[in-house]
């Protein structure tokens, strides 16, 4: 069985080290190390790429926080909440889709004041994404939260509901399905498909972010369908799935969508500066990038990137 930590904090000093915020931190460092590889493969500058990451990782730790309040408002809001436990995102409680979502605005408004593609970043950074959600479900692990129904079998998670000494509230004792584990596999199987599907079949335009949304949304869907906690429901459907159904449809229309318009305009955005070619590869691309020079054809002149989805 897969046990379960016995602390989640260390103190030094007046200090408080929570490894929940260290596996997000983590997850965002390799992210951003990656990103940068595949950033500078597409022309871009990594200075710039840095500045556009530090705002949206603030504006997706925002986001994910307040999606989790608006979703899960009992502990909060509830009777016997606690209104100034929202601050607490040591906790646990952050949203993936509030995440995106307020990383996303944020790229587009970042990527409008540096004039460079949005589209271009969104490719860039997608499956990036995907390894900074694997390494950030190690948080769910050491909090002992977010594990499905009971599960009698090796692969169970022991949850003791005990942690640096003390006892977990509205926590029991058990074995559950670890469906922190579950995510974490389906992603790194989403980062395969998109690095072999994005380079097989030389994916640009925004493609390859939309695909990232599909996949990851299948995966959530049904992985979120069989979590325990307590949340809004919309229906029979817990909130969560309900959101990562409609979004999985929704990324696989936008992706049809993008394809038949880069029939038409023979080319789709590819580099940094929204123009249909890529400069001159070099050593250390990204892995779907490394033998792709062009991804269509590129018109007459550069084709700037007029804005998102483009």
């Amino acid at each position: 069985m897969i046990p379960s930590p016995s602390i989640s904090a260390i103190s030094l000093g007046p200090l408080t080290i929570h490894f929940y915020a260290l596996c997000i931190l983590s997850g965002i460092a390799v992210a951003m190390w990656w990103a940068t590889k595949r950033w500078e493969a597409r022309g871009g500058d990594g200075d710039t790429l840095f500045d556009i990451v530090f705002v949206a990782v603030v504006a997706g730790i925002v986001g994910s926080r307040i999606w989790h309040v608006l979703t899960s408002p009992e502990p909060f809001f509830g009777p016997g909440g606690d209104p100034l436990a929202v601050l607490y995102i040591w906790q646990g409680g952050l949203a993936i889709y509030g995440g995106v979502a307020g990383g996303a605005l944020a790229v587009w408004l970042m990527a409008r004041h540096k004039g460079v593609s949005f589209t271009a970043l969104a490719d860039t950074i997608a499956p990036t994404l995907l390894i900074a959600q694997v390494l950030g479900r190690f948080g769910n692990w050491f909090n002992q939260e977010l594990y499905g129904p009971p599960l009698d079998t090796w692969w169970a998670w022991n949850v003791t509901c005990v942690t640096n000494g003390q006892t977990l509230g509205g926590c029991e004792p058990g074995t559950y399905h670890p469906t922190f584990l579950y995510e974490q596999l389906w992603n790194l199987v989403g980062i395969a498909i998109l690095l072999l599907l994005s380079r097989r079949y030389q994916w640009a335009g925004g493609r390859v972010f939309w695909a990232y949304v599909a996949i990851y949304s299948t995966g959530r869907a049904w992985i979120d369908a069989i979590r325990t906690e307590p949340v809004l429901m919309v229906g029979p459907l817990r909130i969560h799935t309900l959101v990562a159904i409609v979004m999985a449809l929704v990324g696989i229309a936008v992706f049809v969508v993008l394809t038949h318009r880069k029939q038409q305009r023979g080319g789709e955005v590819v580099a940094a500066d929204g123009s249909f070619e890529l400069p001159a590869q070099t050593e250390g691309n990204a892995p779907d990038e490394d033998e792709v020079e062009k991804s269509g054809t590129p018109p007459s002149g550069p084709a700037l990137d007029p804005g998102p989805g483009s």
